[in-house]
C-alpha cells in the first residue's frame, strides 16, 4: 500500500500474438489509483475481443516492485466511503475471472495487498529472487477485498492462505514458490525473459483449445457466489471507524488505535 498520489498508467505492448501490461507508477511502487485499475480494465477488454491475442504478460515498472497494492491517499478513502464499485464493479467478478487468454505474472519486487491480489487473478507466476508477497490489510483495519478470500486457500491450502491473510506478515520468494503461490524464481534480469519465454509457448498452442483449457479450470471452481459472499462481508468491514483509522495512521506515520467498532 502507498500514500503517494500520482496519476499512473499502465501501459500496453504488443509483440505478435503476445501482449505485456505493465504497472507504471514506479515512484510508489506501482500502487493503484483509480484510473490505473480503470486503464487496466479498459485493456483487459481490447486483449479479451481481440482473437489474435493467446498470452499476456502483467508485470510492474522498474526492479523494485510488481505493485504495492490501492493507494491509500485516493483509492482507500474511496473505498471506506462506500465507493465499492471502483475495485469490484460486479461482486461476483475478480480480477481476471472471465478472462479466458492465459495470463502470466512476471514479478519483479513487492507484491502485496491489492498487489497479490492481481497475481491470484494469473495462471503463469515468475517471480525475483527478491520478491516478497503479502496481504497487509488486517494490520490498518480492513481486509483484501479482491478475491484473495476466496482465491488464496485454493490455490496455497488453508495454513499458509491463513497466515498470509490473518497476521499480515510478508513472505520471501522461495516460501512462496514453496507453498505454490509462484511457480518458478529466477534472477532479477530474468523475470520478464522468462515470462515472455512462456508467453510464447503458450501463444505456439492452438488458441481455442488454449482457452477452453483455462476456461474449464476457472468455470469449474464456481467462485461467482464466493466472491459476492466476500464482495458483501468486505462492505461490512469497510464501514466500520477501524478501516478508517488504519490507514489515516499509517499515513501520519503512527500505531493504529482500533476501537473494535
Amino acid at each position: 500500500m502507498s500514500n503517494t498520489t500520482t496519476r499512473g498508467e499502465v501501459r500496453l505492448e504488443r509483440d505478435g500474438p503476445v501482449a505485456t501490461l505493465t504497472l507504471d507508477r514506479e515512484s510508489a511502487h506501482n500502487a493503484l489509483t483509480v484510473h490505473m485499475i480503470r486503464s487496466l480494465a479498459e485493456h483487459i477488454e481490447t486483449l479479451r475481443a481481440d482473437t489474435e491475442v493467446r498470452a499476456i504478460v502483467l508485470t510492474g515498472a522498474g526492479s523494485r516492485s510488481f505493485c504495492a497494492g490501492g493507494d491509500l491517499g485516493e483509492l482507500i478513502p474511496r473505498l471506506t466511503a462506500g465507493e465499492l464499485e471502483i475495485l469490484v464493479p460486479d461482486p461476483s467478478k475478480r480480477f481476471f475471472s472471465d478472462v479466458f487468454v492465459p495470463i502470466i505474472a512476471a514479478v519483479n519486487g513487492i507484491c502485496v495487498a491489492g498487489g497479490l491480489e492481481l497475481l491470484l487473478g494469473t495462471d503463469l507466476r515468475i517471480a525475483s529472487s527478491r520478491a516478497s508477497f503479502g496481504l497487509p490489510e488486517v494490520k490498518v483495519g480492513m481486509i483484501p477485498g479482491g478475491g484473495s478470500h476466496v482465491r488464496l486457500p485454493q490455490q496455497v491450502g488453508w495454513p499458509a492462505a491463513m497466515h498470509l491473510l490473518l497476521t499480515g506478515e510478508s513472505i520471501d520468494a522461495l516460501r512462496a514458490l514453496q507453498i505454490g503461490l509462484v511457480g518458478e524464481v529466477v534472477e532479477p534480469d530474468r523475470v520478464l525473459p522468462r515470462a515472455q519465454e512462456l508467453a510464447r509457448l503458450i501463444a505456439a498452442n492452438a488458441p481455442i483449445a488454449v482457452r477452453t483449457a483455462k476456461e474449464i479450470a476457472v468455470r469449474a471452481l464456481g467462485n461467482e457466489p464466493r466472491f459476492a459472499l466476500e464482495a458483501a462481508l468486505n462492505e461490512r468491514v469497510l464501514r466500520t471507524q477501524d478501516a478508517q483509522e488504519g490507514p489515516l495512521a499509517f499515513t501520519e506515520k503512527r500505531p493504529p488505535r482500533f476501537q473494535n467498532r
